[in-house]
């Protein structure tokens, strides 16, 4: 087969005739002028461009990373010390005794005893109060109670089982002849008395119907709490609430005699949290919105029964054990 001529791509350069005259080549007017062979795309060449195409998209990528690494400063403790304290000033956080008041809340319940009404100093301060609080006269007689009984009396309780298991002060249901219980969510029930440690001033009571999302209070115990920690009362101070107020542990092993120095109670825990009649039976609490006592007393030397600085509680280890059984 005859092979094409190959053809030098350097400039030609003209023959020069015998005559000495210069012209060009004469083409050949038999053979074909020859034409480039076609250039093919070789599978090595392939490989290698796209190996260089990936070995400089990787180096881009890297090139990017690295630059942004060295341009992103590090936060320092310093930084984060800055963000918080902005944090703190711009933001209202709520105080240690609102939040644990919102989670013992649904665990109070308020407690009214009807019957004939007494005639003792503190039933008749008790009813001023009440009276008060419902923008009536002082002395205005009750009328809001079953056919044939008075309000007696208003106090605090703590659910302590889903069942309706509550804790509160046997003085405020003693010599009751009905009580009623008003949940968290408003649910109004009859209850029934099931124990009582008169040593210790509690009672505890079965409602006669629940809600269905019922929340036991969390107890804890008092084993290491100290004067200065910080506590809550919750309850329904003169049949208002519930109310919160809040102080400080200012005492342990306390003892106190009613002023009637009919009793007296010991092992109690003093506390600053303001308290009034109406608050008794209910939980004080730490700031995890833990049980540590039941409120039972309020020192007082006068026949006001107000508050002035002191108020008392009963250990939840002692109040737990008038339920049946102990709380740890």
């Amino acid at each position: 087969m005859r092979r094409p001529a190959m053809y030098s791509r350097s400039p030609r350069t003209p023959i020069e005739s015998d005559d000495g005259a210069s012209g060009q080549v004469a083409a050949d007017p038999v053979a074909p002028q020859p034409t480039a062979a076609p250039q093919r795309w070789q599978p090595g060449r392939r490989s290698f461009a796209l190996l260089s195409l990936a070995l400089c998209a990787a180096l881009a990528a890297g090139g990017a990373a690295w630059w942004q690494r060295g341009n992103t400063r590090q936060l320092t403790q310093k930084d984060i010390d800055a963000a918080v304290l902005r944090t703190l000033q711009t933001n209202t956080l709520p105080s240690p005794a609102a939040k644990a008041a919102d989670i013992v809340r649904p665990s109070v319940v308020r407690v009214v005893s009807y019957g004939s009404e007494k005639a003792t100093p503190e039933a008749k301060t008790q009813k001023r109060g009440r009276n008060m609080a419902k923008g009536k006269s002082p002395e205005a007689p009750a009328d809001d109670g079953p056919p044939g009984q008075v309000e007696r009396g208003v106090g605090t309780g703590v659910v302590i089982v889903d069942k309706g298991v509550i804790l509160t002060n046997l003085h405020v249901v003693a010599g009751s002849e009905t009580i009623k219980v008003t949940f968290a969510d408003g649910l109004e029930a009859p209850a029934v008395i099931t124990g009582v440690q008169p040593e210790n001033d509690l009672a505890v009571l079965q409602a006669q119907k629940i809600p269905d999302d019922l929340i036991p209070a969390v107890m804890r115990s008092t084993a290491d709490l100290r004067p200065g920690d910080q506590v809550a009362a919750v309850g329904f101070p003169f049949g208002i609430g519930p109310s919160v107020s809040a102080g400080v542990v200012s005492g342990l092993k306390r003892s106190f005699r009613s002023p009637e120095g009919k009793q007296e109670l010991g092992n109690l825990i003093q506390f600053d949290a303001a308290a009034n009649p109406g608050n008794s039976g209910g939980p004080l609490v730490n700031m995890d919105g833990e049980v540590l006592g039941i409120v039972t007393a309020i020192l007082n030397p006068t026949q006001q029964r107000t508050f002035i600085g002191i108020g008392f509680a009963v250990p939840i280890e002692n109040a737990a054990s008038a339920a049946g059984s102990p709380p740890f």
